[in-house]
């Protein structure tokens, strides 16, 4: 009975032992007389992870960056469009910083002052080799583009070629030899021949410039001609003068005059990148197009931003403005009032990309949803949304 006991008693106690080991192999504490959850799996089970916070520089011109109001204090625009994308899929708020130009963008950056520099940031060669930054992969691909005036070719357009330099002064040499011409036939003709040649000098005078001009154009009326000698002499002079000179003449006025015609109801002369040397440019201070327009030998004025160098297009102190393209059509979407239009010339490929610190931890999981974004519809609906539709396919 004694040895029955004491074998009860043995597995008791090794039943509480596996049960013990068991009891911690699951993380449960058995101290007490109930089961709870041990604090080392409590430590293990996740928790909600607060939202993070970035502070988001902002660069760039319309329809990339947009600013609202100040009552509202909001900021639009693909790039906008773009990042707000991007964020909400990673649960990421933003702390949107305005920046005055993009050289202090890349700066702040660099100094660790912002998390990351959305806008129309260039990716170019200079700005890669900076070992403090970083880009993203492109989401839009840019050129430099030209816009000038674009009125309408007027009347005075039409006009202004008969009031130039070379027509003025052959339309003077002519009078001039008309004047002298009727008065010699006048002084010939006056006293044997009154009737065709008036003797009052004003009424001889236009008589006399008459027949002149009649032989001139050989058109010869025949209602006055020379009787004396002297007369006959005079016009014979004339008519061969007239035949020999003033043939070249009038046809190379009137080649003149259709050339100068035609001109002005075509299109303007900035139709192709050659067309810039020379011609009076404005360019934006810290734009790649301060190169190129350096490049085609065009005669730079810089301007502190856009709207200086539209106005001193508009002003006609300069013959053409060189900036992004996309920016340029969107000015002129936006301002159809002011008479401007962009070209055809389309200067290089410039990519844009949002700017990051060096090794920074958010650069593989934005460039992934770059990626996303470009190789699906919604990049489109965004570009298509500010520049209209069929401006991205023709673009990029």
């Amino acid at each position: 009975m004694i040895a029955v006991t004491n074998c009860l008693g043995k597995l008791d106690v090794m039943w509480r032992h596996l049960f013990t080991i068991f009891a911690l192999f699951l993380g449960l504490d058995v101290s007490s007389n109930f089961l709870r959850v041990s604090p080392a799996i409590a430590q293990i089970a996740p928790e909600p992870k607060p939202p993070v916070r970035l502070t988001v520089g902002v660069a760039g011109a319309p329809p990339f960056v947009v600013y609202g109001d100040k009552e509202t204090d909001t900021i639009n625009g693909i790039s906008l469009d773009v990042w707000r994308d991007i964020a909400s899929s990673q649960g990421w708020e933003s702390d949107y910083v305005p920046q005055t130009s993009v050289s202090e963008a890349l700066q702040a950056v660099a100094e660790g002052r912002l998390d990351i520099l959305i806008g129309s940031i260039s990716i170019t060669p200079e700005r890669v080799r900076q070992p403090e930054i970083s880009f993203t992969q492109p989401y839009f691909g840019s050129s430099v583009g030209v816009m000038i005036r674009g009125e309408q070719s007027t009347l005075w357009h039409r006009l202004a070629p008969f009031f130039g330099i070379a027509a003025l002064s052959s339309a003077g040499i002519l009078t001039f030899l008309l004047f002298v011409v009727g008065n010699l036939i006048w002084l010939a003709e006056r006293r044997q021949n009154p009737e065709q040649f008036a003797p009052k000098y004003s009424d001889g005078l236009q008589n006399g410039m008459w027949f002149a001009l009649v032989t001139l154009t050989t058109v010869g009326y025949g209602d006055r001609s020379p009787k004396t000698k002297v007369g006959q002499l005079i016009a014979s002079v004339w008519m061969i003068v007239a035949l020999l000179s003033f043939s070249s003449i009038t046809a190379g006025l009137a080649s003149a005059f259709t050339a100068a015609m035609s001109e002005s109801a075509a299109e303007p002369s900035l139709q192709t990148t050659g067309d810039l040397k020379g011609k009076s440019v404005a360019v934006v201070t810290d734009t790649t197009a301060v190169g190129w327009a350096d490049f085609y030998r065009a005669d730079i004025r810089l301007a502190p931003n856009l709207e200086a160098a539209v106005t001193l297009l508009k002003q006609e102190q300069v013959e053409a403005v060189m900036f992004d393209r996309p920016v340029l059509v969107y000015y002129v979407n936006q301002n159809p009032d002011q008479k401007l239009r962009v070209t055809e010339i389309r200067i290089a490929l410039e990519p844009y990309g949002f700017v990051l610190p060096v090794d920074s931890p958010l650069e593989k999981l934005i460039n992934v949803q770059l990626l996303n974004l470009v190789y699906s519809k919604d990049m489109a609906m965004f570009i298509e949304r500010w520049l209209g539709k069929g401006f991205n396919s023709g673009e990029r």
